[in-house]
């Protein structure tokens, strides 16, 4: 008799992304308290304009003095009872993870990058239909950038973040269509 084997999530397209990879703490990148804490937020929306309630984001970014070493700890575990422990609540990793919520909202607090040039936050976007994730990058400020400079003014504006009040940026991601959020390319 052979035996029947089921599709494992690395043989189907999703929506796997926001129930089995987040982690608790996981938009929580600056330690709690930190005067220079800033938040990115937005939405993340399909080609139809509808916000995609199960996507996940991964974030890379500088550290604030521009270093890219990051300390290690964003997904630490108890050595005791192997349970997820989480940061230590003083080290900055520059890594972040957030799934989006029911309305397709997303927040991550962190530090600002300390990117030599324009200060950015890079992004790596996987939701349902996705067969590849994408990358793209969120610049907290505008001026003269090889990447953005390569680009129309239009698609350009899909890569800045608008400042808000109270340290706040908001990047929305669009996968499709109109104001389609401009993605890179990694060879």
């Amino acid at each position: 008799m052979t035996e029947r084997l089921l599709p494992t999530p690395s043989h189907t397209i999703g929506p796997f992304y926001g129930h089995a990879l987040p982690f608790p703490g996981g938009g929580e990148v600056a330690p709690p308290g930190h005067p220079d804490t800033i938040t990115l937020h937005g939405y993340v929306f399909d080609g139809a304009g509808e916000p995609i309630p199960d996507a996940l984001l991964d974030f890379w970014q500088a550290a604030p003095d521009g270093s890219l070493d990051g300390a290690a700890g964003s997904m630490r575990r108890d050595p005791s009872t192997g349970g997820f422990l989480g940061r230590n609540g003083t080290d900055f990793t520059g890594f972040g993870r957030v799934a989006t919520d029911a309305d397709g909202h997303y927040a991550l607090r962190t530090l600002p990058p300390g990117n030599s040039g324009l200060p950015y936050i890079s992004v790596c976007v996987f939701a349902r239909g996705l067969v590849h994730h994408l990358f793209t990058r969120a610049y907290l400020a505008d001026g003269a950038d090889p990447l953005l400079d390569s680009l129309p003014r239009v698609r350009r504006a899909t890569l800045l973040a608008t400042e808000g009040t109270h340290r706040t940026y908001r990047f929305d991601i669009r996968l499709q269509g109109e104001g389609e959020t401009v993605f890179l390319e990694f060879r």
